[in-house]
């Protein structure tokens, strides 16, 4: 049996707490993934609901190395001058093919980081991500939608989309999976079915 691919997890102060749990529990519980947290530091920080998360390790490219997939998760901290750069870290992912997401504002340091150039991508809204960043390369690639992207191995999702961001990212990171990823993307879909 291959090893468990593992997955970085992107946490900053403010975090949004219902952007990560699908996809973190999914990969694990569905896929036999390791999730790791990661935070500038290595500090503890806050979700915006007061949670208090401990990571593993803090945001550095070379304490990464075993990283099959990141994905940065939405705050409030993304757009401001203290976000912290996830250029190096992203950048390293994505040269060995690995899997880079993100989700709301944890868009933006992926277009910080270049990695939209050639991919076609989401955010909170065109608007949204061209008062944060209005120069960014790719900015035509831009595709104004309410669920989650996956162009190549680069995965972008509006915070409103936790689901689709969770099944776009594994489908990429597992596309060998398909009977699983169908199971896992009616079991998210059942609620809405129910719900009509």
């Amino acid at each position: 049996m291959p090893d468990p691919k593992t997955i970085g997890f992107v946490f900053v102060e403010g975090f949004a707490d219902w952007e990560f749990g699908l996809l973190s529990a999914s990969a694990v519980e569905w896929f036999g993934a390791r999730a790791v947290a990661l935070s500038p530091d290595c500090n503890a920080v806050r979700s915006m609901a007061g949670f208090l998360l401990t990571p593993e390790r803090g945001i550095a490219a070379d304490e990464n190395a075993d990283l099959d997939a990141v994905a940065v998760i939405g705050s409030d901290l993304w757009p401001s001058p203290e976000a912290p750069d996830m250029s190096p870290l992203l950048s390293a992912v994505a040269r060995r093919g690995g899997v880079v997401g993100g989700i709301c504002g944890g868009t933006l340091p992926l277009a910080r980081a270049g990695l939209f150039a050639q991919a076609k991508h989401t955010s909170n809204g065109r608007d949204w991500i061209l008062t944060h960043l209005p120069d960014y390369a790719g900015r035509e690639r831009y595709a104004d939608v309410q669920h989650a992207l996956a162009d190549g191995r680069i995965i972008s999702a509006p915070g409103s989309a936790p689901g689709t961001f969770a099944h776009a990212f594994l489908s990429t990171l597992y596309p060998e999976r398909g009977a699983e990823l169908a199971d896992m993307k009616a079991l998210y879909a059942r609620e809405h079915l129910s719900a009509s």
